[in-house]
């Protein structure tokens, strides 16, 4: 078993909100970014990025083109958003001790290779890690679910409710073995 935990499933199924309860759990516990759709007249427009330090940025818009912004669908990627304030999330998070949120390992994402190294040298590293990442094969992603440091668990309808409680019991059972110390009065499971 692995001291990242990464949820995935099919597109709406709950993971980030699973991962947002999480968060809220543990508050000043975690850092880390997570990614939130942008919706306006004809549905949604793009994506935007929120540390939890507070910074939020467009990460990806339909309206956003150039001959050198990558494009995923027919949304024109911002990575230098994603590398500025994702990264620094990321390492921040990992520096201060924190259960790094990574919300999430998308196509996006992975456009970038240095968000590709950071996550890797993540997972490899001390840091405790709790993220998504996107559920149809895609190579660089597939790569990170074959990881033996990798928990991966499906999210789906019938056990989306009890995961978020699953989580703070998997990651009570991290700090356990002493892979990551929590501060005190911190609460990595309800109740305790």
């Amino acid at each position: 078993m692995g001291k990242t935990l990464l949820l995935t499933g099919h597109p709406q199924c709950g993971k980030t909100t699973i991962v947002r309860k999480i968060t809220s759990e543990l508050g000043i516990q975690v850092g880390g970014f997570f990614t939130e759709e942008i919706f306006g007249p004809g549905g949604r427009q793009g994506f935007k990025l929120f540390t939890l330090e507070g910074r939020q940025a467009t990460l990806a818009h339909k309206d956003l083109r150039g001959d050198k912004i990558p494009r995923v669908g027919r949304y024109g990627v911002d990575l230098d958003v994603l590398e500025q304030l994702g990264i620094h999330a990321l390492q921040a998070a990992a520096a201060a001790g924190k259960v790094v949120i990574v919300d999430e390992i998308g196509k996006m994402e992975l456009l970038s290779p240095r968000f590709r190294d950071t996550v890797l040298q993540l997972i490899l590293g001390p840091a405790l890690i709790i993220g998504t990442i996107v559920y149809k094969p895609q190579p660089q992603a597939d790569l990170f679910k074959q990881l033996a440091q990798v928990t991966l668990w499906e999210v789906n309808q019938r056990n989306r409710d009890l995961l978020p409680q699953m989580a703070l019991e998997w990651l009570a059972g991290q700090t356990k073995q002493g892979r990551t110390r929590l501060e005190p009065g911190a609460r990595p499971v309800s109740g305790a």
